[in-house]
């Protein structure tokens, strides 16, 4: 099955595509019936001779399934671990390793902020080629989680990364959904990698929708890419001034983000991390299909992070960074019609 060519069919497209903010919280994980195993999980596992003793299904997955693992330690303590499973074939591989990489970078900067990745693989059943990814299991609670706390954790994370090069990009491929980001490369310039990452997404479009009569929307993304990126990215760093490679979240949307229910603290998953310029984040709360669009999330997390120069065009630079978003949710989500936006 080509990642190109295969948006998720029967997907409430009002929940992750609507025009307007759900007035309800997201659906409570629930527990589900039993969950089969793979041998090459249980050979994951982080502590050798830990028993699992139960597996079940656990809350959703919009491109697998996901699952508690419920195990004894060693010396009798009880564990519990979240699994991810993906059967996409080579796309699912390149989502699970990215996810697994982007975990990996934001847990060793804030290891509070997201749950521990302790492994990723591919299982031992032949067909469908199926990817797993192993973590700690944080149980969900109130989503999103509440404005204050989980903006001081993005800014928080934002202020203390650093990228290993000193520049834009990341060292692995990661994903929006099942989408390849052009992430694994490494760029100086900021407004020269958000060009590519657009470009590569309006790609996959024409690619998805190469028998459509677009040209329009085609000649706006032409010029989005070689005219407005350049004109509102590029004075970040010029005339002096200067912007901090930052690891972002990537797809940081009101179900990638919870309320640890034993905790109290601020948590977030489903990442598909870059070093970018630390206010991407913040472009897929523009959409009013967001619960994260109540501006309170926006406000609180300039009052942790401040804009960057030039300040008047923070909004310009957020309109920009939302197309990200939005003609990624146009790609995988069948009926959604954001690319008129």
């Amino acid at each position: 099955m080509s990642h190109h060519l295969a948006p998720l069919a029967g997907l409430d497209i009002e929940r992750h595509a609507g025009e307007h903010a759900p007035t309800e919280p997201p659906p409570k994980p629930s527990i589900g019936g039993t969950f089969q195993l793979d041998a090459a999980v249980i050979r994951a596992l982080p502590i050798p001779e830990t028993e699992v003793t139960e597996a079940r299904k656990y809350g959703m997955s919009l491109w697998g399934h996901t699952a508690k693992v419920l195990a004894q330690l060693p010396s009798g303590e009880p564990k519990n671990y979240f699994l991810k499973m993906v059967s996409l074939e080579s796309a699912g591989r390149l989502m699970i390793e990215g996810e697994f990489a982007s975990l990996k970078a934001i847990h060793t900067v804030s290891p509070e902020f997201v749950p521990e990745p302790y492994a990723w693989g591919r299982c031992n059943q032949d067909l469908p080629e199926t990817y797993f990814l192993l973590t700690e299991f944080r149980e969900v609670g109130e989503q999103p989680p509440d404005p204050i706390k989980l903006t001081a954790g993005l800014a928080d994370l934002h202020k203390r990364s650093v990228s290993p090069t000193g520049k834009f990009g990341f060292h692995k491929q990661t994903c929006h959904a099942y989408l390849p980001q052009m992430t694994n490369l490494w760029e100086e310039s900021w407004s020269v990698l958000y060009q590519k990452q657009l470009a590569h997404l309006v790609k996959l479009h024409d690619e998805r929708h190469a028998d459509d009569a677009l040209s329009e929307f085609q000649h706006v993304c032409r010029l989005t890419i070689e005219k407005v990126i350049p004109r509102l990215l590029e004075p970040l760093q010029s005339e002096g001034r200067s912007i901090k490679p930052c690891l972002v979240h990537g797809d940081l949307w009101d179900e990638n983000t919870a309320t640890d229910a034993e905790t109290g603290e601020p948590f977030i998953f489903d990442a598909g991390s870059f070093y970018a310029h630390n206010e991407y984040d913040i472009g897929n709360w523009r959409s009013a299909r967001h619960r994260l669009s109540n501006r309170v999330y926006v406000d609180n997390y300039k009052k942790h992070y401040p804009i960057s120069e030039p300040e008047n065009e923070w909004d310009d630079r957020n309109l920009l960074y939302s197309l990200t978003f939005d003609l990624g949710a146009a790609l995988l989500i069948p009926g959604c019609n954001l690319r008129q936006v």
